[in-house]
């Protein structure tokens, strides 16, 4: 019986569409997403986030069971998310410039 691999990824919340890396990925690590599995694209760093779905641009990103950002590109299974194809909606309000010109 071969060793078992490491789990890379976890569901933090079952409403989540992403996934969060808890083991260093490389790409073409087989991941498990969606209930079937798919090679990495790329490299992904733990605490990154996996998208658990195909993700449209313009999409809500759920962690927590909560939105976190919005997608601005699309990503495929598998793919990272990261500030490259998602901002976040809660930084984009809570800026320095909009938190001092609140208090002017």
């Amino acid at each position: 019986m071969s060793p078992r691999a490491p789990q890379q990824l976890i569901l933090l919340h079952p409403d989540d569409n992403v996934l969060i890396c808890v083991a260093p990925i490389e790409a073409g690590d087989i991941l498990t997403v969606s209930g079937g599995t798919i090679p990495a694209r790329e490299g992904v760093t733990v605490g990154h986030k996996i998208a658990r779905t195909v993700l449209r641009k313009g999409d809500k990103v759920i962690k927590y069971g909560a939105p976190i950002g919005s997608m601005t590109d699309a990503a495929d299974a598998g793919q990272w998310v990261h500030m490259h194809n998602m901002k976040s909606d809660y930084i984009a309000t809570h800026t320095r410039s909009t938190v001092t010109e609140q208090g002017a």
